[in-house]
């Protein structure tokens, strides 16, 4: 047996150590999970649409020189709200959500991420402590770059810094976006946004109708800023009506004219 110190208990303001004891087999399965990260130069989400794929072959190469990365389990915390960042998180494999505690710990979604999208961005560039918990939705590989590394880079790269303006502007018309839903629109038409959005981010599976991610409902009242009951009456509603069917936690879309029209239900 070895003793090992898992990080597995976050509260708001502070983070407790559990001691816990994992036997080899379980040590070598760990193992197992790790795959070949390959160089930001030659990185899968090196497709032009990612934000450092704006720079030049050698800065990619000094970012590969200076990254490490890590697997983490589906559920793990990735960074935690009130913590100070110490760089960036670039997302290679698998999806995260971000979220922030409100009143009585209750949980709201509010960002989603997929491969190629960075997460951490902000915090860093304003020196301030992170905003949210970023959490994995699914077993993900996440490359890491220092605050040292990233920002000297920004400073020698024009192009990467207008990018990043690009991004926190997006950023910024999300959140007021956001803002108008949640005093404006329905339940009904905030689910149907949140489903939308998930088929946006995520994609479809092979039918090309199944949004390529599993979503709880509790979950999806977190993106709507609702109950987990009330969204659960939602789904319902859209299911009897055609728009969508439930198939455990996946969700398809089966009329998807009628489900962004149910986004406008009182235009």
């Amino acid at each position: 047996m070895i003793h090992i110190i898992i990080l597995n208990i976050f509260t708001e303001n502070s983070i407790i150590f559990k001691y816990s004891e994992l036997t080899f087999n379980m040590l070598l399965d760990m193992k197992r999970k790790d795959i070949d990260i390959p160089t930001c130069v030659h990185c899968k989400n090196s497709n032009g649409k990612g934000l450092l794929c704006c720079l030049p072959e050698s800065d990619k190469q000094l970012l590969s020189e200076n990254k490490c990365h890590r697997y983490y389990k589906k559920g793990e915390v990735i960074f935690l709200e009130g913590n100070h960042a110490n760089g960036i998180f670039c997302l290679y494999k698998g999806k995260v959500k971000l979220v922030k505690l409100g009143k009585e710990g209750k949980e709201q979604i509010v960002r989603l991420s997929k491969e190629g999208d960075i997460l951490g961005y902000r915090s860093l560039l304003s020196a301030d402590v992170y905003q949210a918990t970023a959490v994995a939705l699914d077993d993900s590989y996440i490359c890491h770059i220092s605050k040292d590394i990233f920002l000297q880079t920004i400073k020698s790269n024009p192009t990467l810094s207008f990018e990043i303006i690009q991004l926190l502007s997006s950023d910024l018309k999300n959140a007021e976006q956001h803002l108008i839903n949640f005093t404006q629109k329905t339940v009904k038409e905030r689910i149907s946004e949140a489903i939308l959005l998930l088929a946006s981010t995520f994609g479809y599976l092979i039918d090309g109708k199944t949004i390529n991610i599993k979503m709880n409902r509790s979950e999806i009242a977190e993106m709507a800023s609702t109950t987990t009951e009330s969204a659960i009456r939602t789904l319902s509603a859209l299911q009897e009506e055609g728009m969508i069917s439930l198939n455990g936690k996946y969700i398809v879309i089966h009329n998807m004219k009628e489900l962004i029209r149910s986004t406008h239900v009182n235009d």
